[in-house]
């Protein structure tokens, strides 16, 4: 038996997670991304396949203060989604963590949606 890497055992994690968690037209999924320089997150409606809203640290305004994935970039991402989310009518979601653990910058940014009012 080899060893699983970082990368192999998330995956794992996610395609578990998501045998349990989807997101519907009424309550959509809030998938979070997380690379070595950014964090991205998503609102995703799975059964038209489509993306709701976005938001990321590579959008413009974030890019030019320079940001990266760390837990204060997470906090304005999710700040950003919830905004986006409740103008486009969307209250309620699901949380998707992508198979990361809910620490740290994961945390920031669902912490973040759920101050702004996003209830999941």
């Amino acid at each position: 038996m080899s060893k699983l890497t970082k990368k192999q055992a998330r995956i794992r994690r996610h395609r578990r997670l998501r045998q349990k968690v989807s997101g519907s037209s009424s309550v959509p999924r809030l998938c979070v991304y997380r690379s070595g320089k950014h964090i991205y997150a998503q609102i995703i409606d799975d059964e038209a396949q489509r993306t709701l809203v976005s938001a990321s640290t590579l959008e413009k305004e974030l890019r030019s203060q320079g940001l990266s994935a760390n837990v204060n970039s997470a906090g304005i991402v999710g700040r950003n989604i919830a905004e986006r989310a409740i103008a486009a009518n969307l209250k309620k979601i699901v949380f998707d963590r992508g198979g990361h653990t809910y620490h740290g910058c994961v945390k920031a940014l669902a912490d973040a949606a759920r101050e702004t009012g996003l209830e999941f």
